[in-house]
């Protein structure tokens, strides 16, 4: 089993592209770094943040019983939390810029890591179709969920890889760019309130909570690959999931109920922690629940259709 890990692994790397990936997130990411140095970040010091804090939970005050949904309220809830908070405890919204601050700017990036992700995950077996390479593997003497889950472990490897690769640059960014001031606490809203929590356990945290999403995208782009024998075709669904899927499941949620059942709608497991859920009743153990379904749906489809098919047809 390790051997075709290995093999795999080495597959990925002799292609361009591979290189070309990691190329294009670097620049992207130095490139944004350039960009925000190159602009004035420098936020004059107001002594009247504290008035000015005041009178916007005044306006969002007035402005929330009018507000249509519960979940909007309650992010004007948070908002208004947040503001008391930083009035109470002397924390000014006005902060100097710094790599942390970058590092959180560049998550942003992680749509870009998914896209590049799926599109390794998309011809993990569908090119062994075209390529014909397929039947020098089936000969060999290893059954074939070795070979289709050596391939799984070497996509979510690369994303993994993918993933850590642009926390490293950020930082590398961050630091020579911006400098390694030490972050402010991050103010966090939990059951009503805010929690002050480390800065750097926070980023750590919504990185590792956002490679949930890359994982799933990731399985269902190698699973339409699994089962269409079509790159094209599974980069394209999935692609288009990434970009309009969670658009389309907030329109849902909005007048249906039974969107919370939706993968979309559970993908984002931040909302639980940086927001409120998408759906009202929604819950941690529920998303997790729901996305374990998914997963377990997705290898299905996949290990079956590849155990079953004949090649030669």
């Amino acid at each position: 089993m390790m051997g075709l890990i290995v093999n795999e692994w080495v597959k990925i790397f002799k292609r361009k592209t591979t290189y070309i990936m990691i190329g294009i997130l670097a620049l992207l990411i130095l490139a944004s770094s350039i960009v925000i140095v190159t602009t004035d970040n420098e936020q004059s010091p107001d002594n009247n943040w504290k008035t000015e804090l005041q009178m916007q939970n005044r306006e969002m005050e007035k402005s929330i019983e009018s507000m249509p949904g519960e979940q909007n309220k309650e992010l004007i809830r948070k908002d208004i939390a947040e503001n008391e908070y930083r009035i109470e405890h002397n924390i000014s919204p006005a902060e100097d810029y710094s790599a942390w601050s970058f590092i959180e700017d560049m998550m942003q990036l992680i749509d870009i890591v998914a896209l590049l992700t799926i599109i390794v995950a998309a011809g993990m077996v569908a090119s062994e179709f075209s390529w014909g390479t397929i039947k020098l593997l089936l000969i060999r003497p290893i059954s074939r969920v070795k070979i289709l889950l050596s391939k799984y472990v070497v996509v979510l490897l690369f994303s993994l890889a993918m993933l850590l690769l642009l926390f490293i640059i950020s930082f590398v960014c961050g630091a020579i760019f911006f400098g390694l001031d030490n972050p402010s606490p991050y103010l966090a809203y939990a059951d009503g309130k805010i929690v002050e929590q480390n800065f750097v356990i926070h980023l750590v945290t919504n990185y590792l909570l956002s490679s949930i999403g890359l994982l799933m995208f990731t399985t269902m782009a190698f699973m339409i690959s699994a089962a269409f024998r079509s790159s094209s075709l599974a980069i394209g669904i999935s692609i288009f999931l990434l970009l309009a899927g969670g658009t389309i499941t907030t329109l849902l949620a909005a007048k249906f109920e039974w969107a919370k059942y939706l993968l979309f709608a559970n993908v984002n497991l931040t909302q639980y922690f940086e927001s409120v859920p998408m759906v009202e009743g929604m819950t941690l153990t529920f998303s997790v629940i729901m996305l374990f379904i998914y997963f377990i749906i997705f290898h299905v489809i996949s290990f079956w259709v590849f155990v079953k098919r004949d090649v030669a047809a």
